[in-house]
């Protein structure tokens, strides 16, 4: 159990002070201002990541900060915040991207790889690779981000999306395969 006063560290690193977490989970705004501040990059980038959109990663942003001001008080410093911070996170973008139609993106995903251009392109149209995963099918893409950009498990993956770990490594595959493409042209 990591005490949630220990866990961050100092000013230097432009995190909150230790005390800021514990105080916002009381209520108080300042300190969660500061929180907010140390934390809403990591979080928008995040959403960007895997929506795919930089208007609708900004809204789930002060989403997950809303969600974040409401559960405050429940955490329990069993992890470490960031870790916990991640986790409403993913949660609140894949609550979003369920309430956003995601059954319409899975059909739309089924096409992807028979969408992909035969023939390399021009070079001023190659996709640097912040474009190129944006482009990514949304089930390629999700995969991808909690994978090898944030690190998370096949299992877990698969817990966080309702996936088996075979499709996670699937889609992974997929998303892969469909990067290599893109940066290659």
């Amino acid at each position: 159990m990591t005490d949630p006063t220990l866990e961050l560290a100092a000013t230097d690193t432009g995190l909150p002070v230790p005390s800021d977490v514990t105080a916002a989970a009381r209520g108080d705004r300042a300190a969660f201002e500061r929180v907010y501040r140390a934390h809403v990059d990591r979080v928008y980038s995040l959403g960007v990541r895997m929506l795919g959109d930089r208007v609708l990663a900004d809204e789930v942003t002060q989403d997950v900060f809303v969600r974040v001001w409401q559960k405050l008080p429940g955490f329990r410093g069993e992890s470490a915040f960031s870790t916990w911070l991640h986790r409403v996170a993913v949660n609140v973008i894949l609550s979003r991207r369920k309430t956003a139609g995601v059954q319409a993106g899975r059909l739309a995903d089924d096409g992807a790889l028979d969408d992909a251009p035969s023939r390399p392109l021009a070079v001023g149209d190659r996709l640097d690779l912040e474009q190129a995963i944006a482009g990514l099918p949304n089930g390629a893409r999700r995969v991808f981000v909690l994978h090898d950009v944030e690190g998370f498990t096949h299992e877990e993956i698969g817990e966080q999306l309702g996936i088996t770990p075979g499709g996670s490594k699937a889609q992974l595959h997929r998303a892969r395969m469909l990067l290599r493409a893109a940066l290659t042209r």
